[in-house]
């Protein structure tokens, strides 16, 4: 901004303190304002007063440099752009919610958490759930310090200059009583529906691709590099919990609603709307409510969360591997649109199931515009009676997922057709089969390029052997120029192989060879399994296969019996590991493995029952032996978990280099603190 030299001449011959003194009154009242306007919608000054004073702020900042304060409300024009996000680990994880769609399910979930807490009658704190961008806001001392994406729930991605922006966050917060010297607050970074809309026209206007709905200009705001981007955005943030907290004085967050009640006063707008409620009836009242009010509501909201209100009840509830079991999310009812059944193809997934889509006339449906949906199998095309060219009601479960509900048969004209179900592959053309008491087609050529692209996919993804840069783009291109026709052959490829596609440079070239090799490297027989994409067996029943049986061979040869034994296996996923290797390719599949040397051995090294059966660990600090995530294998086989926060029920602190603000609580609760030797000694993995 150009500075008005009268302006800059009158100030310089101010005293310094003056200065300092109408700086910070300035700050403090426009901050006031602030809040007024972007947290309580209730502005006090005009639009034309509240520039004043900003720019009166600007230039005496510009004037004065000796009194810079990171924490000013200029700062939230953004600042030079980054190069990068950096990745940032969460204290404590950030779980997502596991979701229901009807009161039916939500009292089931009231009536397991009544069985665990036997004794005790607990109330729920309830909100909106707001359709965004969930994001952790850390203060020290009462002072913005840093922010970062939710990301996979452990890791993040670090957007501490872009959340600086947000209109409605305070850089400070307000001095209270039971102000924590750390805070780290979570909530859901939003774009009003309104404002939204006019981002979407001027984007359009501007040449460029609208965004397809307000969670999704969210998202994209946060992650611009540039911050004057993100500052320019309509941007909120609401919080809804909080993560790791270190106070002053005494503890007195007990319950949830005291949590949101002490972030309202120090300046953190909160969820609207939020209430105690004491039982279904209640419940049932405040979700009818808000399903009159959402499409009222600034925001988007797509259902309600439910959380017990009791601390204390929330630690000992716990945890499942994904989500608490103290909150749930309930969906609102699904949004319908009607839209033209333009006709229906036939997608192949890894396991070979042929799965029909509904290809659609594009319609938008709750803020997205949708223009494909599953119809999931032949059965559903049948029983729904849907034809191509139909009408038809089209929703999004969840406002997330598109499904047909059904045909406007009082629409049809008699062009209408009925859709046949290819008897052959529509990837290798090999004959399909519909297996005796199932609902899918199959295509049972494992070589079918459609099974192999999404198997390798599975195969070299986060879950499987975690290959870097070996994503759907190179693996799509791998098979189809067939380089690639089965999961080993990625072990045999050459530089000479990648050369030969186009894009393809020495360097990435030689930077994929070096990932496949340290994917082979560092893989385990738990990733391994779950690579190999056998049906009803995921990441968890993985891990516990891999506690139980030596190697794949041994996997391969179990019996019936044998896997019963395994925790959470059943007579399906049995029968579903059995059948797997009774496939000779599969077994042929498996050799290659050993041909290859990528052979990873479980040498249990202690006795059956487990050594650290329903023990808790926590990490804090960086490890030198293993990484983090093969440290938290370690403890699973063994019978133990790692959990994310310190609290008395934490049995094990292992402290490695520099650790954290996690080592101080530990302190605090006098738990029992080990060093990395000491772990390493507990454990005795085969691999270290």
């Amino acid at each position: 901004m150009q500075k008005d030299p009268s302006f800059v001449d009158t100030q310089m011959k101010a005293e310094p303190e003056t200065v300092k003194n109408r700086i910070e009154k300035l700050r403090r009242t426009i901050e006031y304002h602030n809040h007024q306007y972007y947290v309580l919608d209730d502005p006090e000054i005009s639009d034309a007063e509240y520039d004043r004073l900003f720019k009166e702020l600007i230039q005496l900042e510009e004037s004065f440099p000796e009194h810079d304060d990171p924490d000013s409300p200029t700062k939230k024009i953004g600042g030079p752009p980054v190069p990068a996000f950096y990745p940032r680990t969460h204290s404590i994880p950030m779980y997502s919610l596991d979701n229901c769609f009807s009161l039916d399910e939500v009292a089931s979930f009231i009536s397991r958490i009544e069985k665990q807490i036997s004794g005790s009658v607990p109330e729920f704190w309830v909100e909106p759930k707001l359709d965004g961008l969930a994001v952790e806001v850390i203060f020290e001392k009462g002072r913005y310090s840093a922010a970062c994406t939710r990301g996979d729930g452990t890791t993040g991605e670090d957007v501490t200059a872009n959340i600086r922006t947000v209109k409605n966050l305070p850089l400070r917060l307000v001095e209270t009583a039971d102000l924590p010297d750390y805070l780290e607050v979570r909530g859901e970074v939003v774009i009003p529906k309104t404002k939204f809309e006019e981002l979407n026209t001027f984007k359009t206007q501007s040449g460029q691709k609208p965004f397809a709905n307000p969670r999704n200009a969210a998202a994209g705001s946060v992650r611009q590099l540039d911050p004057t981007v993100t500052a320019s955005r309509p941007l909120y943030f609401f919080a809804y919990g909080i993560g790791l907290v270190r106070f002053k004085n005494k503890d007195t967050w007990n319950r949830q609603s005291r949590i949101i009640e002490a972030l309202n006063i120090m300046g953190i707008a909160t969820v609207p709307t939020g209430r105690i409620c004491r039982n279904t009836d209640e419940l049932r009242v405040f979700f009818d409510e808000l399903t009159r009010l959402r499409l009222d509501n600034p925001f988007d909201m797509d259902g309600l969360v439910i959380k017990v209100n009791d601390l204390s009840l929330q630690s000992q509830l716990g945890y499942t591997a994904k989500a608490p079991r103290w909150a749930i999310a309930l969906k609102f009812p699904a949004m319908q649109e009607k839209t033209r059944l333009i006709n229906i193809s036939v997608q192949v997934g890894r396991t070979g199931v042929l799965t029909p889509v509904a290809q659609l006339e594009p319609v938008n449906v709750g803020g997205v515009t949708v223009s494909r949906a599953t119809l999931h199998n032949e059965d559903e095309i049948r029983s729904k009676d849907l034809k191509i060219g139909d009408m038809v009601l089209v929703q999004r479960a969840g406002d997330v997922i598109p499904s047909v509900v059904k045909p406007l048969t009082d629409e049809r004209t008699g062009r209408e057709r009925d859709f046949i179900f290819p008897v052959n592959c529509p990837s290798c053309n090999s004959p399909v089969i519909r297996l005796e008491n199932e609902a899918a087609w199959r295509c049972l050529n494992l070589s079918c390029p459609a099974r192999l692209e999404q198997g390798l996919i599975h195969f070299a993804g986060r879950k499987g052997l975690d290959i870097e840069g070996l994503g759907k783009k190179w693996v799509s291109i791998l098979v189809r120029k067939g380089l690639v026709c089965k999961l080993t052959d990625i072990f045999r490829l050459q530089k000479t192989d990648l050369l030969s596609l186009e894009r393809m440079g020495e360097k990435s070239a030689q930077n994929l060879l070096d990932s496949i090799a340290a994917g082979a490297k560092k893989t385990t027989l738990a990733r391994i399994i779950n690579g190999l994409g056998i049906r009803h067996v995921g990441e968890q029943t993985s891990k516990d296969l891999a506690s139980r049986f030596k190697d794949l061979d041994e996997l391969a040869a179990a019996e019936q019996g044998q896997l019963l034994t395994v925790d959470g296996i059943g007579p399906e996923i049995a029968s579903s590991i059995i059948n797997f290797f009774r496939n000779p390719e599969n077994l042929d599949l498996i050799r290659d493995f050993k041909i290859l040397g990528i052979w990873p051995v479980n040498e249990p090294a202690l006795p059956k029952d487990l050594a650290l059966k329903n023990k808790k660990f926590i990490f804090t600090g960086s490890l030198s032996r293993f990484s983090r995530s093969r440290a938290k294998e370690l403890v699973e086989e063994l019978g133990g978990k790692v959990v994310g926060s310190v609290s008395r029920n934490v049995d094990l602190v292992v402290a490695g280099d520099s650790p954290g603000s996690k080592l101080d609580k530990a302190k605090e609760l006098n738990l029992r603190i080990i060093t990395e030797d000491e772990f390493l000694d507990i454990v005795k993995p085969s691999d270290h």
